[in-house]
């Protein structure tokens, strides 16, 4: 079973900002699309970016849109999401996950494509 790795997580003050971190431990990511996901308490887990696996083309949901930031790093086989200005709604466990099929969409993603999964990082957005 393919793994990645999600890091970065923890507890931040409202208005603070986290990076996370995604790497697989045993493929390169260079042709998947890249997406993070996040899993509220009592929720259903839900897609927030993703990036295209070769033209660097990004995707956001509007309730993060100007405050988060996905980037790849392909030589460093890494993703991460930049997440500034959080807000106590944005406490979950957050998911980042390789699409298969190397496509960028928020509707299709890991929905009806196969994508591999990290264990999630907790973040938790509290004073």
């Amino acid at each position: 079973q393919v793994q990645l790795v999600e890091s970065g997580g923890g507890l931040v003050q409202p208005g603070g900002s986290l990076r996370l971190s995604c790497a697989p431990s045993e493929f390169s990511l260079d042709y998947y699309a890249i997406g993070w996901f996040r899993q509220a308490p009592g929720k259903e887990r839900e897609v927030l970016s993703c990036i295209h696996s070769t033209d660097g083309s990004t995707r956001y949901v509007e309730s993060v849109r100007g405050r988060f930031t996905i980037s790849r790093d392909n030589s460093k086989n890494s993703a991460y999401m930049q997440m500034n200005s959080l807000k106590p709604e944005d406490t979950a466990v957050y998911y980042c996950a390789a699409d298969w099929g190397g496509d960028c969409s928020l509707q299709t993603m890991c929905s009806q494509t196969t994508c591999d999964w990290g264990q999630g990082t907790q973040v938790t957005v509290s004073s």
